[in-house]
């Protein structure tokens, strides 16, 4: 399906090829992609309520949690917990984004679709199925699984100051993004620490960097500007969930003055929720990516 969203930023970056982007994305899943499937521990999802309101949330789990029972349906054996902004919102059926990504490899994989609560499963049918190049993704190695505590959710209206330095200090993030009737779609962001700028209390700004010019997530915010973004405590299992709403900065003389921006996307804050707990999962970083625009060595 034609997506004007993608179409027109794809014009606009100078982008001519026909058909690239979610267009020429199949909806089956390949064999190798079930079986990557199969060996991954997180996959980030992302929705919007029945508001519009966007989230992105992750779930976890031991390899084999998600599954593809068939060559157009994912079954992921967890929902969303306690305080997260997406529970319960797939007790009944709604356009979803999903990104299974492998830290350790920097391999990653996206299925778009529709999702609905089945018992304690989340069933999504599949409609976008694609993987995705390796840059931009710092490697981290699963450390441990702690047993599950108690979970407690922080609610607010803006950013803490504790929340500002997490996201001012955070080399990875996650955005979640739809257009009613073309789809929901979760996409990975990273960079060297301070690649996230934080301009105070409620507003953010990140630069986009050269990918594969499909363009589904500034596709998405130019029909919708309503987003939601996930950051995770990766050492200590606690994520933050952001909700507002994203605008796309085209001039280049202001992203000139950031190293490796093609252009730059301001996000104002609407709400906040961090969760304490929110993951069992424990992460010990290995290495930056050496796509990461700076004048940094890779560590």
């Amino acid at each position: 399906m034609l997506h004007p969203g993608e179409r027109s930023v794809q014009r606009r970056a100078g982008l001519t090829v026909d058909g690239w982007g979610s267009a020429g994305a199949g909806a089956a899943i390949p064999p190798v992609a079930a079986e990557f499937l199969g060996q991954q521990r997180l996959a980030v999802i992302a929705a919007a309520d029945d508001t519009g309101t966007a989230w992105v949330s992750v779930l976890t789990g031991p390899p084999g949690f998600v599954t593809a029972p068939d060559d157009r349906s994912v079954v992921a054996d967890r929902l969303p917990g306690a305080g997260d902004p997406l529970a319960g919102l797939f007790d009944a059926e709604r356009q979803v984004g999903m990104l299974m990504i492998e830290p350790a490899s920097r391999r990653r994989m996206r299925v778009n679709g529709r999702a609905r609560r089945h018992g304690s499963r989340l069933l999504v049918r599949t409609e976008q199925v694609y993987s995705n190049c390796p840059k931009y993704i710092q490697t981290r190695a699963h450390v441990d699984d702690v047993p599950p505590g108690s979970r407690t959710a922080l609610v607010t209206g803006e950013l803490t100051a504790g929340q500002q330095q997490w996201i001012g200090t955070a080399d990875t993030f996650f955005v979640g993004t739809y257009a009613e009737g073309l789809g929901a779609d979760a996409s990975h962001r990273g960079g060297h620490p301070g690649f996230v700028t934080v301009a105070g209390s409620r507003r953010l700004t990140w630069p986009d960097y050269a990918g594969n010019s499909m363009y589904m997530t500034l596709g998405n915010l130019e029909l919708e500007p309503r987003c939601g973004l996930l950051f995770l405590d990766w050492e200590n299992g606690h994520t933050l969930h952001l909700t507002g709403r994203a605008r796309v900065d085209w001039d280049p003389e202001r992203a000139a003055g950031v190293p490796g921006a093609q252009r730059l996307i301001d996000f104002d804050v609407e709400r906040a929720v961090q969760i304490s707990g929110g993951i069992p999962q424990r992460w010990s970083f290995g290495k930056y990516s050496r796509f990461n625009p700076t004048a940094e060595k890779d560590s």
